[in-house]
């Protein structure tokens, strides 16, 4: 992982209103960076903003406010340039939750993979295209007599490594992974995120991940964002945040997390969140740099805490 940025949002909102008087803020004034080669991993409940946030980064929505600059271009603008739109097309790339649903139900293996491959003219010949194909089934584990099946004839794993496989047509330097193994049993779960991170290391890879389940993402992920209802409230190293979570929002998280030892499953006790407990009617939040690379959200007094428990935490040790 280098230290170049290669992906930043910064101050990002999304909006949908949804009648007259009301709006949801599915997306809420947030920011972050991504730096090449790395796993950023984007983490909370349903409903906090995660799926929304790498839609809105794509472009499949446009953003209500802020900024997304990709590989130092602004392609959050509201009118991109013809070439600005087709760098983006082709180095942006999305793998989604349910691999089924995002499958052409009447378009075979062959033509669902090649498709980014035809659109930007790729492949000269017909022969050159069949051989890419091909070459995108092995790299994910499938042969070359899926090619010519349609997406019901394959497992929900199967399925997911098709979409991988198209994601990775274009050679893209970027990848969105929404959500890409919750619909899988867990043994297969295994199987794709370790083909994730393979392909990672030989392509050079660069990957927003979200998810739900934290267990997963500390695995995968270089550093983790945690969202609520919109907003960012911690951000650090995946190492940190496990070993030194603050917000409460992230404490609660980490405690539904369960471990395969029957005896500490008894005991285990789970950290309830409540959004009520903080008070900012009086002191307005503020995203902080608390420790280097460690971000969080809250007021002065819920900062000033924050930094009685670290140190403390650094002086037990």
């Amino acid at each position: 992982m280098s230290k170049k940025v290669l992906l930043e949002v910064k101050n990002v909102k999304q909006h949908f209103r949804i009648d007259r008087k009301t709006i949801v803020k599915a997306v809420d004034d947030i920011s972050f960076e991504i730096y090449e080669g790395e796993t950023f991993g984007l983490v909370g409940e349903s409903g906090s903003g995660k799926s929304t946030t790498g839609r809105t980064i794509i472009r499949l929505y446009d953003p209500t406010d802020g900024e997304v600059t990709f590989d130092g271009k602004n392609i959050s603008a509201k009118k991109l340039t013809k070439e600005d739109r087709a760098y983006v097309n082709k180095n942006m790339q999305m793998i989604f939750q349910d691999p089924m649903a995002c499958l052409n139900p009447r378009m075979t293996v062959s033509d669902i993979i090649a498709e980014g491959l035809d659109i930007h003219g790729l492949c000269k010949t017909k022969e050159d295209r069949t051989q890419r194909v091909y070459e995108l089934l092995r790299t994910v584990g499938l042969n070359e007599q899926h090619a010519s099946r349609y997406p019901h004839e394959f497992s929900g794993g199967q399925r997911q490594r098709i979409g991988i496989a198209r994601a990775l047509a274009i050679e893209p330097k970027f990848i969105i992974a929404d959500e890409p193994i919750s619909a899988l049993d867990v043994s297969i779960q295994a199987q794709v995120v370790n083909l994730l991170r393979k392909l990672q290391t030989e392509n050079g890879l660069t990957y927003l991940f979200i998810a739900h389940d934290l267990s997963m993402v500390k695995y995968i992920s270089d550093r983790i964002g945690v969202m609520n209802k919109g907003k960012l409230v911690e951000l650090a190293t995946a190492d940190e945040l496990y070993e030194n979570p603050l917000h409460p929002y992230t404490k609660s998280l980490l405690s539904a997390i369960p471990l395969p030892d029957p005896d500490y499953e008894k005991g285990r006790t789970r950290i309830k969140y409540d959004s009520k407990m903080h008070d900012y009617s009086r002191e307005t939040p503020q995203w902080v740099e608390i420790r280097p690379g460690h971000f969080i959200y809250g007021s002065k007094s819920e900062l000033d805490q924050y930094e009685i428990e670290l140190t403390t935490k650094e002086i037990t040790i």
